[in-house]
């Protein structure tokens, strides 16, 4: 499917302005206005953010009311426990706390919940079992704002409850001691998209705020905040940039053994925000989606390199078990869909006796970027269905689930993911009800929507000019790779790549010869020929080889020229 191209306007002298004063290329300069940084002080802390650009904690809604319980318990030395998700901003949130709590004083203990006989956040019978252990005080982290019931459960058995979240809150807030969360209607917080860890790290910035500790005791778990932030998908602008930048610096002098092990283990030559994506990430997410959530923990709690490194051994192994899996849901999903009238319908609803609730999150986010549908996936065990949903701009999937929670048990999440809980007998009415708010979305008229910084020539793609682009890393949500578009490029060579997977091209501006690699669009080798012209669109980078630095095009989209 083709993208609407559009092309994003900055002003000129804006930009040659910016460029003379901050000292950087007029391509560099185009990108960032295009991000909506122009002030002098924006430009400096997007370029160069600093441990003073944090917020004040105390902005934060309920933050006096959690550091007070908070301080109480360390005071008293009572049984804490923290209670979080399984993902990797649940385990770098139980992580920073569980640390600075230490630091503190107070040895507090963890839970988090099975992910394939639990599901997500708190429930009844842990909140027994941690009355039952003498527990006082349970401390959510990447989780508890839609935990109503349960906090009201934990009330009548004499536990108190801290909230730290970041997800959407409910009409009614649970009724806990604080309820800390940046999402809240009455915040005030400057920055409404922090992670869960990033909430975390602000409790604790307050609490060492609270008690005088020096602040470089909370900011040197900046590697571990930054890898949470960065794996949840949270805008990687403002106060989170900030989290980012300094944390990766972090990240690559890293003290800490299970983050130095697991570093190794990803093959990443360079630390950056893929390497946090695409290296690490997904082997801790393999831990709570195969169900062995406790040892992406204590690989990070670890002092001890040799355990770090067998613990490491671990993820890589849970990692291919659950590439497998994902790879036979697909496949069987794919099959479902094409061999259905699911396919001519706005939305994708499939449901499955066989298959793992740990990874049908990633299979539902794949559906959804190969058919631009929103789509849910269901795990059916016992008569209910679990499952975990993805969407489209302009399809709010928390917004059509609060509409529709009738036919539902329990759900969660956001504009663009969610995760949901119901009655297998409830599918087929939930079903229907789903595709006619998707229809009434007018869904056709969705066109995916490629942004574009800037039409470049010849004159922009010298490799200094590309080179200094990587001063917008971290890349990441609201932050991503700028787009360019070359227009009326020549096609010397063309062929596929892998198997026919990948396009690879060799373009040509006068005499000037241009290389272009389109991943996962091998097909298009057969729809262009030597000499034809195309327009295309993609991020600029530098390919070495030879002991040389080249400029290529990662193609993003093409079409042929308009003459």
């Amino acid at each position: 499917m083709h993208k609407k191209w559009n092309f994003n306007k900055v002003s000129i002298t804006k930009v040659k302005e910016i460029s003379e004063k901050f000292n950087i290329s007029e391509l560099l300069a185009t990108v960032m206005l295009n991000r909506g940084i122009e002030d002098d002080s924006e430009i400096e802390m997007f370029l160069n953010p600093t441990r003073n650009d944090f917020h004040d904690p105390f902005l934060l809604p309920d933050m006096k009311e959690a550091v007070d319980r908070i301080e109480k318990a360390i005071d008293n030395q009572e049984k804490v426990i923290i209670y979080g998700d399984y993902d990797v901003d649940g385990i770098t949130s139980i992580t920073v706390l569980k640390k600075f709590l230490k630091d503190c004083g107070l040895i507090a203990d963890y839970y988090i919940p099975n992910r394939l006989s639990e599901g997500y956040g708190l429930n009844k019978d842990a909140i027994d079992k941690i009355k039952e252990q003498g527990y006082s005080l349970i401390i959510t982290v990447d989780c508890g704002i839609a935990s109503i019931d349960e906090i009201d459960y934990a009330n009548s058995l004499g536990l108190e409850v801290i909230v730290t979240d970041h997800h959407e809150p409910m009409e009614k807030l649970p009724n806990a001691v604080a309820v800390v969360d940046a999402k809240r209607k009455d915040n005030v917080y400057p920055n409404k998209n922090l992670a869960g860890v990033g909430v975390v790290f602000k409790v604790s910035q307050g609490l060492a705020q609270r008690r005088n500790i020096d602040e470089n005791e909370i900011l040197k778990y900046l590697d571990i905040v930054c890898v949470g932030t960065i794996s949840d998908i949270v805008p990687l602008t403002g106060e989170n940039r900030v989290i980012a930048k300094l944390g990766l610096k972090l990240l690559n002098v890293t003290k800490n053994p299970g983050m130095f092990s697991l570093l190794k283990a990803s093959g990443y030559k360079e630390i950056n925000s893929s390497t946090v994506s695409f290296g690490m990430a997904p082997r801790i997410n393999a831990c709570g989606r195969m169900g062995f959530e406790k040892e992406a923990v204590e690989l990070f709690l670890t002092d001890n390199i040799v355990e770090a490194n067998r613990i490491t051994e671990n993820l890589n192994k849970y990692n291919k078990e659950r590439q497998e899996v994902e790879k036979n849901i697909y496949n069987e999903a794919i099959e479902m869909i094409e061999n259905s009238d699911v396919k001519n319908k706005k939305s994708i609803i499939l449901s499955n006796e066989k298959w793992h609730h740990g990874v049908i999150g990633i299979v539902s986010s794949k559906i959804t970027d190969l058919y631009f549908k929103p789509s849910i996936l269901l795990c059916l065990e016992n008569g209910i269905g679990k499952g975990s949903g993805r969407s489209i701009p302009g399809i709010d999937l928390h917004e059509a689930l609060s509409e529709l929670s009738e036919y539902l048990d329990k759900f969660g999440g956001h504009e663009m993911a969610i995760g949901l809980t119901m009655k297998e007998e409830n599918i087929d009415e939930f079903r229907k009800k789903f595709e006619e708010h998707v229809d009434s979305k007018e869904i056709d008229k969705i066109i995916p929507v490629l942004n574009i910084d800037k039409q470049i020539g010849l004159s922009d793609i010298k490799v200094e000019n590309v080179k200094q682009l990587s001063l917008l890393e971290p890349f990441g949500e609201a932050n991503k790779p700028p787009v360019f578009v070359y227009k009326n490029l020549k096609i010397d060579s063309i062929r596929a790549l892998t198997d026919g997977k990948h396009l690879k091209l060799r373009l040509r501006d006068g005499n000037t010869f241009i290389n272009a690699i389109g991943f996962n669009m091998g097909e298009l080798s057969k729809d262009y020929l030597i000499g034809d012209k195309v327009d295309i669109a993609g991020n600029l980078e530098i390919n070495s080889y030879n002991g040389g630095d080249y400029v290529q095009i990662n193609i993003k989209d093409i079409m042929g020229s308009i003459m």
